[in-house]
């Protein structure tokens, strides 16, 4: 039986009596435990289950339970792939990412070797603001185009005496 004297998730959804050893009881909660309950039932089966928990040591079951409700969250989502499907996902974003370092790496080593001109305090500044503004969008928001920053910023420089002064601040930095 769950914490709160009622039935625990599983047995809520199941419409069964929730008995004092029950499996699921600990790992299923009478509230949100319903809704992970009915994933891991649907794809797995409730016996399946049950019977998977009573060959996992106790000091174990809880990791096990996670893994199940994520796992069977991610087949009803994705019923062919399932939380490969999400790992692929993050592979390829891995990848788009490091292409677009390479590519600003690439930039900032052509930029470094063309202008030598020492820059004004104030636009030493105003790169170093910059540049730690687009360092933490990268790491937090993958949606970041930094090739199309890349270009805005080369735009803009070249419309400007600054450009000169820009490429030679980063080299040095």
């Amino acid at each position: 039986m769950s914490s709160g004297g009622g039935p625990c998730g599983a047995c809520k959804f199941l419409r069964r009596k929730c008995m004092r050893d029950c499996i699921f009881a600990p790992y299923f909660d009478s509230e949100q435990g319903m809704v992970h309950f009915a994933a891991v039932h649907k794809v797995f089966g409730a016996s399946n289950s049950s019977k998977l928990l009573l060959t996992i040591p106790p000091n174990k079951r809880l990791e096990t339970v996670v893994t199940l409700c994520y796992e069977a969250l991610a087949r009803v989502r994705d019923p062919v792939y399932g939380c490969v499907g999400h790992i692929f996902s993050l592979q390829q974003q891995a990848v788009t990412l490091q292409a677009e370092l390479a590519y600003v790496r690439a930039r900032i080593s052509t930029l470094q070797h063309h202008l030598p001109i020492p820059p004004t305090p104030s636009l030493a500044d105003q790169i170093g603001a910059c540049c730690s503004n687009i360092t933490s969008s990268v790491c937090m928001d993958t949606s970041l185009d930094v090739t199309g920053l890349c270009d805005m910023l080369d735009q803009q420089l070249d419309n400007s005496d600054l450009h000169t002064q820009a490429v030679h601040f980063i080299s040095r930095h």
